[in-house]
């Protein structure tokens, strides 16, 4: 019930006048010194020409992005091009082998882009969480996904597996990680749901499939196995009313996400800036905070909404500076604890709180809106 519970609009308006403009203010200050810093000496290794047309260099300091969208393009089209053509063609000839094609094209997918090793290191811990799903103890399999996750993170493990990885390029660790990481987290998805309906019989190849379906397998998004499972074992795949267009609408979303993050790089060097901590600590508060974020029923209900959202705005920030010490260095991590915690308490510290309250309480009206949708869309399908 908590997250279909509405708010006043009147509330939500003022949230999201007071949302924008704080973004508007603080955008205003990362502008200006975006500006005044682009030909500081210590931005010029991660400040390079881009979009002529606008005059304006790009921050080229995030080189996941770069190389994403410059050597490793054409790959990413090819593969996922390549992954919907013989998805369509094997439904089209034999629909019962649709899933099996999915595994072996995203296996062979995964081997030629990070070698054979690296994919038999994969299957190793395929094979473990799969054994310990046939024990049926939720609490072992759990664990045993922990583990493997935290063999990712330590020495010797995370360099004898890493070894495992044929050939050197640049992404060659991220791709690693996001790899070896996601299939822990799917294969632990797996046994928990074996365990939890032993009477379905889940089978190994159930969780290769699941596992090497490719524009699921190096960054997500997570689904679960119940409903990746669902979809997959249908031989015909039946679309809900209005699903294409949604699908159309989400791949053109995702179009103007990608050019207005590329713009945004041009005008906002916030993964430059922080490398200068002489220059970030001249920095506005707000503008400081803003370049953080690289890096019952009735009212009783309504309360309970509330209360959930501070706890939220301040679990978001826990988040953000776990973050900045993943992404960032430890000594910017200081600056902006200082700046934000200490010495701008508490009208900085409580703004800016503020500031994220009202964002979080714009994702839950979203998030309530969706689960209306989704009910409605239940109700329709239900047999009369």
């Amino acid at each position: 019930m908590g997250i279909k519970t509405a708010l006043p609009a009147a509330e939500l308006g003022l949230y999201s006048l007071v949302l924008s403009g704080a973004l508007a203010y603080a955008g205003r200050g990362l502008l200006e010194a975006s500006q005044d810093g682009a030909h500081r000496k210590a931005f010029r290794e991660s400040v390079r020409p881009g979009w002529e047309y606008i005059g304006r260099k790009m921050d080229v300091a995030d080189f996941e992005w770069v190389m994403w969208f410059t050597s490793f393009r054409n790959v990413i089209i090819f593969a996922l091009s390549g992954h919907v053509l013989f998805a369509k063609l094997c439904t089209m000839v034999a629909p019962k082998l649709r899933s099996w094609m999915y595994a072996v094209y995203g296996a062979l997918a995964v081997m030629g882009t990070m070698g054979p090793w690296y994919l038999l290191l994969l299957l190793g811990h395929c094979v473990g969480l799969y054994v310990a799903s046939l024990l049926g103890q939720p609490w072992l399999c759990l664990g045993l996904g922990l583990a493997s996750l935290a063999s990712f993170k330590m020495d010797p493990l995370i360099s004898w597996q890493s070894g495992f990885v044929t050939g050197t390029f640049d992404l060659q660790e991220v791709l690693f990680h996001g790899g070896s990481s996601f299939t822990v987290l799917r294969c632990t998805s797996f046994a928990l749901e074996s365990c939890a309906h032993p009477d379905r019989h889940y089978s190994l190849a159930d969780l290769l499939k699941y596992n090497f379906y490719l524009p699921f397998f190096f960054f997500g998004p997570i689904m679960t196995f119940d409903r990746f499972h669902a979809q997959v074992s249908q031989v015909e795949p039946v679309r809900r009313e209005g699903e294409l267009w949604h699908i159309r609408a989400q791949a053109g979303l995702s179009v103007v996400a990608i050019m207005a993050v590329d713009i945004f790089f041009h005008f906002f060097y916030i993964l430059t800036i922080p490398s200068d901590l002489k220059f970030a600590n001249r920095l506005p508060d707000s503008a400081l905070g803003t370049l953080t974020v690289a890096s019952t029923t009735g009212f009783a209900m309504q309360m309970s909404r509330r209360v959930r959202a501070l706890f939220g705005a301040m679990n978001f920030w826990a988040i953000i500076m776990y973050n900045l010490v993943s992404l960032n260095s430890l000594k910017f991590t200081e600056l902006v604890a200082r700046r934000l915690l200490l010495t701008g308490f508490p009208q900085t510290t409580l703004s800016i709180l503020f500031v994220t309250y009202c964002g979080v309480q714009l994702v839950k009206e979203r998030e309530r809106t969706l689960a209306l949708e989704e009910e409605q869309k239940q109700d329709k399908e239900k047999p009369e």
